[in-house]
């Protein structure tokens, strides 16, 4: 009889253990944060998105997790060709959420293989997105209307995956080294050669202002020496006509007056022989008469 009821005994706590197992495996959680896909041998049997406790077949049935908050992407930099044939690499960032769970596992499975396609999606899509874009325009103030086309862009083929894509934006967006140096040498030739022309500009003009100048200055002068001389020709006649009114008052005494200058000018640089009676003596025999009578 104690056999029996040993044996009862064990059988009971077997069977107790086994329903806590089974009931431990029978009970899952589903938080805030997560979704979860029930599944039965492989095969999906429910969606669960609401946060709490929830019951499925112990040893028939698994849980698969996703989780439920946006998610970010990383993809590496790559090298795009611009509408305008320039080159510039690209770094951008992605943010997605998973929106269908079951659609999800059936496409990709796991987040590694959601990056890896969302991925090459973005960047697949940034290659076309801006190849129709100059660099220009990429730096402008429509830059966010570009990220909004390859956003809708990478979102609708995002939908296949069960994926919903919140954002797309470029983070930075440089010139390559080789062609920053072949930019920066072809804006210091275009800087050199601006350069050039102003100064042949430069020079042109200050040679048409020296050539005016000079034209000017002849034109100046000329007024200037022709008024000179119709000024000098002026006070020459007004000086003749005052010598010839003074002399017209005396005219003896003018010829006295012309004869001196004579004397003063002439008779002291140079030697002259002249005889005693000569007009040009007159004046001297005059003088030299007084004397002559005072040595008697």
């Amino acid at each position: 009889m104690i056999r029996i009821l040993s044996n009862t005994l064990a059988v009971m706590s077997a069977v107790t253990m086994i329903c806590l197992v089974m009931l431990y495996d029978s009970l899952f959680v589903v938080h805030q944060t997560s979704q979860a896909i029930v599944m039965q041998f492989g095969d999906p049997r429910r969606v669960l998105k609401e946060a709490g406790l929830h019951f499925k077949i112990p040893l028939l049935q698994d849980i698969v997790f996703y989780d439920k908050r946006v998610l970010d992407l990383d993809p590496p930099v790559e090298r795009v060709i611009l509408a305008d044939q320039k080159r510039i690499e690209v770094n951008t960032f992605t943010r997605f959420r998973i929106a269908d769970p079951l659609n999800f596992y059936k496409t990709v499975n796991s987040e590694t293989q959601a990056r890896s396609r969302l991925g090459a999606i973005v960047i697949s899509t940034m290659r076309r997105v801006l190849g129709n874009v100059t660099l220009p325009t990429l730096l402008s103030a429509e830059r966010d209307a570009i990220m909004n086309q390859i956003r809708e862009r990478v979102n609708d083929e995002a939908q296949a995956l069960g994926v919903d894509v919140t954002d797309v934006r470029i983070r930075r967006a440089d010139l390559p080294e080789e062609t920053s140096q072949a930019i920066y040498a072809r804006m210091k030739s275009e800087r050199e050669r601006e350069a050039r022309e102003a100064r042949a500009q430069g020079q042109e003009l200050a040679q048409q202002i020296r050539s005016r100048a000079d034209r000017e200055k002849v034109v100046l002068l000329a007024e200037a020496q022709k008024k000179a001389q119709f000024l000098r020709g002026e006070g020459e006649a007004e000086a003749f006509r005052i010598w010839a009114e003074a002399n017209s008052r005396d005219v003896h005494f003018y010829d006295f007056y012309r004869a001196l200058q004579f004397y003063r000018s002439s008779l002291g640089e140079a030697t002259w022989v002249l005889s005693p009676s000569s007009h040009l003596l007159r004046y001297l025999n005059i003088a030299a008469t007084p004397r002559r009578a005072a040595g008697k």
